[in-house]
């Protein structure tokens, strides 16, 4: 994991619950600039209505089909690196054989004269992206053992749905390569909880970089989470950073993959959390481990700050896209 230095934010909320949960500090920052693969853990960062800066802006799909690769359906993916040299501003994607360097914030000139627009599909959604030629990406099919293409998310906005969807947001929001929403907090004592059970069941513990977060805070109860509804990040010399939590992140077999292996659990975390945590009436047999929200202004968030919720709900039902 890299330690480096980018930048964040959020806006204010206004709603209240009789029972608000207490203070939460922001323990961790990590953003994953390349869809699937490793990411950065940061100290500070800069919040954009589509997310983390570089977080998810470029990924790899497949040659022939256009679509999207993640570790779903090629664990390997989680054994290619990435780092962002603040000074150069430059992003880098590696393997121990190889490695490339790309424009971290490249612009609209360097687009045009050094990759070509094209149309892409993730999940079932087309939209543009800027694809870089074939001899950058030609170490990474060798290493995945399939042809891809490197994508950068193009100047489309790709709408949020689900939940997510303007007509349930009240306001039109978009993100880069995220599977869903823009951003998704994480919560350790959650993780403790979950982890208990599995040495308790004679499984080893998961560190919470199986889980991909972005946001990840410190205090409350295991679980509180659940009934977030709006969230507000805070220190004494920054505007408070507002987000909406628009619903759970249910999930997949992902957070059995070892990030540093890329071998995969046959039965955990995911036998565990289906236990307990199927708990969505929206998507009934996927368990939820996170929550998934959306920014209402831009700012730096930083490791240290504090977390407050703002307003909660009993009434999170997921929408599939």
């Amino acid at each position: 994991m890299f330690t480096v230095a980018l930048y964040l934010s959020f806006f204010p909320i206004t709603s209240s619950y009789p029972s608000s949960p207490p203070e939460n500090e922001v323990v961790s920052l990590r953003v994953y600039p390349v869809k699937s693969c490793r990411g950065l853990e940061v100290k500070s960062a800069q919040l954009f209505r589509t997310g983390l800066d570089l977080d998810r802006n470029w990924m790899f799909i497949s040659a022939e089909t256009r679509e999207f690769l993640t570790i779903r359906t090629n664990p390997n993916m989680t054994l290619l690196q990435t780092a962002f040299d603040a000074d150069t501003d430059q992003l880098s994607i590696f393997t121990k054989q190889h490695e490339v360097q790309i424009p971290a914030h490249p612009t609209p000139e360097w687009l045009q004269n050094n990759t070509k627009i094209t149309n892409v599909r993730i999940w079932d959604q087309e939209t543009d992206a800027w694809e870089y030629h074939t001899s950058l990406t030609q170490p990474f099919s060798d290493f995945l053992d399939m042809d891809v293409r490197l994508v950068y998310k193009g100047p489309t906005p790709r709408v949020l749905r689900g939940c997510g969807a303007p007509k349930f947001l009240g306001r039109t929001e978009s993100t880069k390569f995220a599977d869903m929403m823009p951003i998704q907090v994480a919560s350790m004592s959650s993780l403790g909880e979950l982890n208990e059970r599995l040495v308790r069941a004679g499984e080893s513990e998961v560190d919470i970089e199986r889980f991909r977060p972005n946001i990840i805070i410190r205090g409350g109860m295991p679980w509180d989470e659940d009934q977030w509804k709006a969230l507000r990040i805070t220190n004494s010399y920054e505007r408070p950073l507002d987000l909406d939590v628009v619903c759970r992140c249910l999930r997949c077999h992902v957070p059995s993959v070892d990030p540093d292996t890329a071998d995969t659990h046959p039965r955990q975390p995911w036998n565990q959390l289906m236990k307990y945590r199927r708990i969505d009436p929206g998507l009934k047999y996927k368990p939820a481990f996170g929550m998934l929200c959306v920014p209402r202004a831009e700012g730096l968030v930083e490791v240290g700050m504090k977390l407050n919720v703002t307003a909660m709900t009993d009434n999170h039902f997921f929408i599939n896209r």
